[in-house]
């Protein structure tokens, strides 16, 4: 079958188009802008990919053509499918039908830590022996890719609460019938298509609904968590956490003895300390992340002790707190970070890791939540972990990041173009010196950018 997916580099349409092609399939596909890591993975897997949207690229017609949930009604070659009467479907549909019918089918949802908790939990089986398939939003550096078919019963799918398509308007994830659900965290967030929490509440609990009464539930203990499942729950839960500030542990899963940077920590399950993971990464979210992914592979028959040994060699995922580069005393970090928590977690937890070693953040508000303004409020202090700030200023932003600036609680400037945003940075970069890049697209090609006006500073310096 000949299948052309519309919006194909964006996360989880690559990952399906890995999918489709190692089932046999002929695929190929288009988007508005494509750059690496996703479109290096389909070129390598074979597939022809099209800069934008021209109808042209439908002639001849595919036999099925897969809608991405980023495109929507005016786009050239939307219009051409529903003129032309060609066959289509959702992305998210498409994966239950044809991937996940039969499977034990393990879902992490979350505002954050999806793509992490995802990579985690398959690295988990994976060492466990269980060869299981698997479908990410990002590139776990264990595997290599983001989506394989797997061995056994057992798929990992990271189960996104977006809407699905311009003509399915329920969340991703209530296609994928989990019998694990992680339920990691839950704060406002897409609010291009959410009015409100409770609205996003909604749709988890669409998604709770699915669970089957022998299925797991494996859920933070965060109060909008809470409410979610007050709503009405059918199956067992397990409630995980870290050890809170007074000694008392709280849920089933608890993380104890934590390092102050989140390098190493206890697991107890329901009082008994059963495992310690020493590992690479850092950061309290990391902590839950991990204790999550520990919880759910104890549902499929993975002992707490094998999931902490696949943890100890767990190399994380691209484009979350990713080391792109050392030059000169510089370290050049590529993280995925687009909501104020995301960002306050990763900057607090290498800040615990490097001490009072120089961090700059250069950070894209690239999300419609972002670039919307909702969370402007909370910006300047989400990043008080750093010690200067440049903050992006993109094209058609319709409100500034002047507000951002003056409230922030360590120095900051704007820069409204990549090459100022490289110099600047450049210029305050010594040895010792941490650069982190938050954006959750290209950003420009200012990773590389800024990797190579260094690597020029060393020579001239030399």
């Amino acid at each position: 079958m000949h299948i052309h997916i519309l919006g194909i580099c964006g996360t989880f349409m690559g990952s399906l188009a890995q999918l489709a092609v190692a089932e046999g399939h002929r695929v190929t596909g288009c988007d508005a802008n494509v750059y690496p890591p996703m479109s290096t993975q389909l070129q390598r897997a074979g597939i022809q990919l099209i800069e934008g949207y021209d109808p042209a690229q439908l002639e001849p017609a595919p036999d099925l053509v897969i809608i991405g949930n980023a495109l929507s009604r005016g786009n050239a070659a939307v219009e051409a499918v529903l003129e032309k009467g060609l066959p289509y479907t959702s992305g998210a549909q498409w994966l239950c039908d044809h991937f996940l019918g039969g499977r034990w089918v393990l879902a992490v949802s979350g505002t954050h830590g999806k793509t992490t908790t995802s990579s985690m939990l398959a690295w988990i089986l994976e060492q466990a022996g269980m060869q299981p398939g698997f479908l990410i939003g990002g590139v776990p550096a264990n595997f290599g890719v983001s989506a394989r078919l797997g061995e056994s019963p057992f798929f990992v799918v990271e189960a996104d609460e977006y809407d699905t398509a311009f003509f399915d308007k329920r969340s991703k994830f209530v296609h994928y019938r989990p019998r694990t659900l992680i339920i990691n965290n839950l704060e406002f967030d897409h609010a291009d298509i959410f009015d409100n929490l409770a609205a996003i509440q909604r749709q988890f609990h669409h998604l709770v609904r699915t669970v089957p009464g022998n299925g797991l539930i494996v859920s933070s203990t965060e109060d909008t968590v809470e409410e979610v499942l007050r709503q009405g729950c059918w199956s067992e839960v397990q409630r995980f956490a870290t050890e809170s500030e007074n000694g008392v542990r709280l849920g089933d899963w608890c993380a104890v003895d934590v390092a102050a940077d989140g390098s190493s920590f206890g697991i107890s399950f329901r009082g008994a300390q059963v495992a310690r993971v020493e590992w690479t990464l850092t950061g309290l979210h990391n902590v839950r992340n991990g204790l999550a992914a520990m919880a759910a592979a104890r549902h499929v028959g993975v002992t707490p002790e094998l999931s902490a040994r696949a943890l100890n060699s767990f190399k994380g995922v691209k484009r979350r707190m990713e080391c792109l580069a050392e030059v000169g005393g510089v370290h050049v970090y590529d993280d995925f970070a687009h909501h104020p928590t995301a960002i306050e977690s990763t900057l607090k937890g290498l800040r615990a890791r490097v001490g009072e070693d120089r961090i700059i953040a250069l950070i894209e508000p690239r999300s419609n939540t972002m670039r919307m303004g909702v969370h402007r409020n909370k910006l300047a202090q989400s990043c008080a972990g750093a010690d200067l700030v440049l903050w992006y200023q993109p094209e058609g932003m319709d409100w500034s990041l002047a507000e951002v600036v003056q409230h922030s609680p360590v120095p900051a400037k704007i820069f409204d173009n990549i090459e100022a945003g490289v110099e600047s940075a450049v210029n305050l970069a010594g040895p010792g010196t941490h650069i982190v890049v938050m954006s959750n697209g290209g950003f420009g090609g200012i990773h590389q950018r800024l990797i190579a006006e260094l690597e020029n500073k060393r020579g001239h310096a030399s």
